[in-house]
């Protein structure tokens, strides 16, 4: 295994550059780029405090096998179409890299593209250390307008065609203002050490599989393989990844068609994942849901997988449809989980006739969400409702919950478990998508409705109550949890919520001008004397009151919920 090193403005030369030993690029097995813009950041901080930066690992090949190109102008929406970035495939000589992706995207972003439109600029007066960050060098992806002395754009020191000298007394020069001795000093420093970092031939390393002097040395499956094991540090691989790396081995357009139903799945406000399509996929195919990249290097897996795709996207596609057009829920956030949505997939793809006459769908998924039924790992879960719908070849809700239950998960809300639904909550919204009619899947996000707080947390703050110890006022009478819970939080429109809305406007104020229907829609206790600050406890139970009666066909006693379970 060959060994090479080149100076890191060389390497980068050679992404996405045919002329250069076949080019690097990246094979389809790779993950997206998802390093932020501060991981970026500290890696050229990295690199000029003259930290190692790994051993990168290239395939050399002839293979045909699909390739993409490095992004310059990253978008995070680039995160989700790879295929944007695909690379006719060939027989030419090209090098694949399995490992190190993220630092030469990091790298080409820095020094020959973007990051959201922004250009990395380093701050050329910076080199203290900065505590608690512990970056020395500062860099930052800037707008050029607002890149103002000391930051200096940094790819064009690094491919600056004057010598060092020349280059520093260039941009003291121009600095805009008068330099001290300390910081000429400083600037002329720098600029060497960028030099020095970048220009060096000992710059980066990379260890090379060659298959092309010896095709039969490393085959593709051994390639995958050495993938799998070269990702096992670093910013790990999840399982989820792995297996994907499997698939796309074998299945060419394995990323265009994930990628494809994620698109149609999520245009309507939701946030499906390809870790979710995987899970779906396993569980369809009787493999059972939990992630075990054996089950992907059984025989025939990766092959029914693209045989059965269309089919298996079309189970997921209706019964999204399901949910959206028969249900309550209307966005992503009305969903705690996702997998609560497999063992319906799994009818709809087995049983598509019995799929159409099922009944209480809405129930189990109000009950299986709103107590965390499939929250944790619900794995077990999914496989013992996988038997039983296999047993009765239908969707039965008496079936299905008796299975729940017998896992030893509830489906019973009691009241502690609705005044849990509080502000940030994962349920919180789904119990909105039953209790208000907004529109909850605006085409500009921002416009999606907000959960805020009745009383401000501002104003809750200031209250204050006697410290036994000291025997003075001083001691915040409402902590977090009173001042978070559902009966402080009621759903606004955006345009509510939006700059000179509600923000902290006390509800004594914010309510003296809505109407009687205002009042109702948002369950307010429709008595002026309860809104002021200091009847908050009394606004609290009085509102809880109108809460749990409108709420009461989904509560059960404590009792109840004991008997059932």
């Amino acid at each position: 295994m060959k060994t090479p090193k080149h100076s890191l403005r060389k390497i980068v030369s050679f992404l996405n550059n045919p002329d250069e030993d076949g080019g690097f690029w990246l094979p389809n097995i790779q993950r997206p780029f998802v390093w932020s813009e501060e991981q970026t950041c500290r890696l050229f901080d990295s690199i000029l405090r003259e930290y190692p930066i790994s051993t990168l690992l290239i395939w050399k090949t002839k293979s045909g096998i699909r390739r993409r190109k490095f992004i310059d102008n990253f978008k995070a929406e680039h995160r989700n179409r790879l295929t944007d970035f695909y690379v006719p495939e060939d027989k030419t000589k090209k090098c694949l890299v399995l490992d190190g992706q993220q630092r030469l995207q990091s790298l080409f972003i820095g020094l020959k593209g973007s990051y959201e439109g922004r250009e990395l600029y380093l701050d050329i007066l910076s080199g203290e250390l900065a505590a608690p960050d512990d970056v020395k060098y500062k860099f930052a992806f800037l707008e050029a307008a607002k890149a103002t002395f000391p930051w200096v754009k940094f790819k064009e020191l690094v491919f600056s065609k004057q010598d060092m000298l020349l280059l520093a007394q260039h941009l003291i020069k121009n600095a805009g203002r008068p330099l001290t001795d300390a910081e000429q000093q400083k600037i002329s420093k720098h600029v060497a050490l960028v030099f020095k970092s970048f220009h060096s031939d000992d710059g980066i390393a990379y260890q090379e599989l060659d298959s092309i002097e010896n095709e039969d040395l490393y085959t593709e499956d051994d390639v995958v393989e050495v993938f799998i094991r070269a990702n096992s540090g670093g910013t790990k691989l999840g399982k989820s990844d792995l297996l994907f790396s499997l698939l796309t081995s074998t299945w060419d357009e394995a990323d265009e068609a994930i990628a494809t139903l994620l698109d149609q799945l999520n245009k309507h406000g939701f946030a499906f994942t390809r870790d979710f399509v995987l899970k779906t996929c396993l569980t369809l195919l009787d493999q059972g849901a939990r992630y075990e990249v054996d089950k992907f290097r059984k025989l025939g897996v990766r092959d029914d997988i693209e045989k059965k795709w269309d089919s298996i996207a079309d189970a997921i596609k209706d019964v999204l449809d399901f949910v959206r057009g028969k249900t309550f829920i209307r966005c992503d956030k009305a969903l705690p989980s996702y997998l609560v949505l497999i063992p319906l997939i799994y009818v709809r793809y087995h049983y598509p006739d019995e799929w159409k006459k099922a009944k209480d769908v809405d129930s189990y998924l109000l009950r299986a969400s709103l107590t965390g039924a499939f929250s944790g790992t619900p794995d077990q879960v999914i496989d013992s409702l996988v038997e039983k719908l296999k047993e009765i070849k239908r969707f039965d809700i008496n079936e299905v919950f008796g299975v729940i239950r017998s896992e030893n998960r509830t489906l019973e809300l009691t009241e502690d478990n609705l005044w849990d639904m509080g502000y940030g909550s994962d349920t919180i919204h789904l119990l909105f998508n039953m209790w208000y009619s907004f529109n909850y899947t605006p085409a500009y996000e921002n416009n999606l409705p907000q959960v805020d707080h009745i009383f401000p947390q501002s104003l809750l703050r200031k209250v204050k109550m006697i410290n036994p110890d000291t025997g003075k006022k001083n001691l915040m009478k409402y902590k977090e949890p009173e001042r978070n819970q559902l009966a402080n939080c009621m759903l606004l429109t955006a345009q509510e919520n939006g700059a000179g809305g509600k923000t902290d406007i006390p509800p004594a104020d914010w309510f003296a001008t809505k109407d009687a229907a205002y009042l109702e829609q948002h369950l307010i206790p429709n008595d002026p004397a309860l809104w002021e600050l200091d009847r908050f406890d009394d606004f609290i139970e009085a509102r809880r009151k109108l809460i749990r009666t409108k709420f009461k066909n989904l509560l059960v006693t404590p009792k109840a919920a004991v008997a059932t379970a």
